[in-house]
């Protein structure tokens, strides 16, 4: 990934934008693996804050995200923090379809204006868990709701939409 490229990660409920963030985590993984998780926190924080904005008051919010998403790739356990959004999941090995898949998504979300976790998930062990043996697969809310094909948008527009907002319980 590109130094200037832009992943989107889940802050306070909102989709943020962070620029360089896959590289300065592999670069960290390298350099700290031997770091505890507040050193960690505290590596990504000032490093992300050189190429991004982070305002004064979102900044424990920010290195909390960052700390996930950094444990998130190097396989550690995150413990599960309450939703109150979307979370997505497209499961494939970066096949064609499984980016269809994962671009469509992303589209649709953008058009609707709808923030969401999104996450492209290419680890066989953590496909695994889920018990699926096609791809692409697509997890809305920990539930799966497509296997083995790329659905139409519209079909995809309607589970986000029914996913955002449940039927009253």
């Amino acid at each position: 990934m590109a130094k200037d490229e832009i992943k989107q990660i889940m802050i306070n409920d909102h989709l943020v934008g962070i620029v360089g963030l896959d590289d300065l985590i592999k670069k960290t993984a390298e350099t700290h693996r031997d770091k505890n998780d507040k050193d960690i926190k505290n590596i990504l924080l000032s490093e992300i804050a050189l190429n991004n904005y982070v305002p004064p008051a979102a900044q424990d919010a920010y290195g909390h995200a960052l700390l996930r998403e950094f444990k998130i790739a190097q396989g550690l356990l995150v413990a599960e923090e309450p939703s109150h959004g979307l979370n997505i999941a497209v499961l494939g090995m970066s096949c064609a379809r499984c980016s269809q898949l994962e671009d469509d998504v992303r589209d649709l979300l953008s058009e609707m204006k709808i923030a969401a976790n999104l996450h492209h998930i290419t680890d066989l062990k953590e496909i695994a868990h889920y018990g699926l043996l096609g791809s692409p697969a697509l997890v809305i809310n920990n539930k799966v709701l497509s296997v083995g094909e790329v659905p139409p948008k519209s079909k995809i527009r309607q589970w986000i939409i029914e996913a955002y907002n449940p039927p009253d319980k």
